[in-house]
């Protein structure tokens, strides 16, 4: 079935049809995108007159229904995702209901858990997914009711879970240390809140690791300078991709920081950017004359409206900031073009340290560029420090000397 070209609203939800074509608009749609989703809002509205449905009444299990309706008779637009604008729409002016949580027995504490990391703990969005993502997986071991479960909780569960859950060997150490801090951090939350009465964080196991033994490992130049020459400058898309790159390469930033910069973060008179860095903390740094043309060329983009303050912003509908997923998936499209293996944002970190230490900065110089506050977390980039290892080094006992 074809539709028109302009698409008409008839029906329950024709008032607003209109201000939900505005809206897309509004959001960097374009213009044959927006007549898809408005053709989506009529069939909608068809839908909700023929089962005789409100949209207050139109829940998760209608959506569905809908959906395995629209599949019946169209190709186009069929998904859960495909809907997420207009019911995103709908409920901003509270037509629809909001969706309801997930099937899991303890997503209503995970929601309380969620807002304290963010409003008491001050953890950064990515930091509070991981934790989120260790809480689903505790708690969905435990068995209903959910309350019951925790308030019978004791170390010898606590312990039981993190065993099963690492000693199958398919995970690494660095999940295992993901999954017993984010554990601490939740047993913590669920003892002050009174979900559970004893204070387990103690129950829960270490990890066998060793501060300091590993060896940070930086980029070749010539591999840094293949991913940046594969991203196509000709494009606003490749020039966006060129400035993160070299954001990265340069500056050593966290892919966090770069999420969260904004043009008012750049002080293009004094030469300066502002980092917002984790727990809070705000460091001003250098602008590297060729960092500012990659930005600049970057911010040089017709798209723009001029309402997102991002300096990084996504390619497609609907407009808004480069995500930190998004930012990783950057980097690793670049090393697919340039056909090197495939490295994450934080190796670019570790780059930048090694080329600092490579050229004779000492290691209180290079602490404030990787803005650590503690010297402790530069000492690691000593141990690739060759020539000043060199010193430390015994002679090697020669053959047929006495012992």
């Amino acid at each position: 079935m074809r539709r028109l070209s302009i698409s008409r609203v008839e029906g329950i939800l024709a008032p607003h049809a209109s201000g939900f074509r505005l809206w897309l608009t509004e959001r960097g749609y374009r213009p044959p995108t927006v007549e898809d989703h408005v053709w989506l809002m009529a069939h909608l509205s068809r839908w909700l007159d023929e089962q005789g449905i409100e949209p207050a009444a139109f829940t998760d299990e209608a959506a569905k229904r809908f959906q395995r309706a629209r599949r019946e008779h169209y190709s186009h637009l069929t998904g859960s995702r495909a809907v997420r604008p207009l019911l995103g729409y709908l409920r901003g002016l509270g037509l629809v209901p909001e969706p309801l949580a997930s099937g899991s027995p303890g997503e209503a504490v995970i929601t309380a858990y969620r807002e304290y990391l963010l409003g008491e703990r001050g953890l950064v969005e990515g930091s509070v997914v991981l934790r989120a993502r260790v809480a689903r997986l505790f708690l969905g071991e435990l068995s209903d009711p959910i309350e019951a479960a925790l308030a019978q909780l004791r170390p010898g569960d606590v312990t039981r879970f993190v065993v099963t859950q690492c000693g199958d060997g398919r995970r690494g150490t660095a999940w295992a240390s993901t999954l017993v801090s984010g554990l601490r951090s939740l047993l913590v939350f669920l003892h002050v809140t009174g979900r559970v009465p004893v204070a387990l964080a103690a129950a829960v196991p270490s990890v066998a690791s060793w501060r300091l033994s590993s060896l940070p490992r930086g980029l070749d130049r010539d591999h840094v300078e293949r991913i940046l020459t594969s991203c196509d400058r000709a494009s606003a898309v490749g020039r966006r991709d060129y400035a993160i790159v070299m954001v990265l390469s340069r500056l050593g930033l966290r892919a966090c920081e770069i999420a969260a910069l904004t043009l008012d973060d750049i002080d293009w008179r004094a030469g300066e950017l502002t980092i917002h860095g984790k727990g809070g903390q705000t460091d001003r740094l250098p602008l590297p004359r060729d960092v500012g043309q990659a930005l600049v060329a970057s911010l040089r983009d017709p798209r723009r409206d001029g309402e997102c303050r991002a300096v990084f912003v996504r390619t497609f509908a609907p407009d808004g900031a480069l995500s930190v997923k998004a930012i990783g998936a950057v980097l690793r499209d670049a090393c697919d073009r340039a056909a090197v293996p495939r490295v994450g944002t934080h190796r670019l970190r570790h780059t930048v340290a090694t080329e600092l230490l490579a050229a004779g900065a000492p290691l209180t110089e290079i602490a404030p560029v990787l803005r650590h506050t503690n010297l402790s977390s530069t000492a690691i980039y000593a141990k690739v420090d060759r020539t000043a290892l060199r010193a430390l080094a015994r002679p090697w006992p020669l053959a047929g000397a006495g012992t």
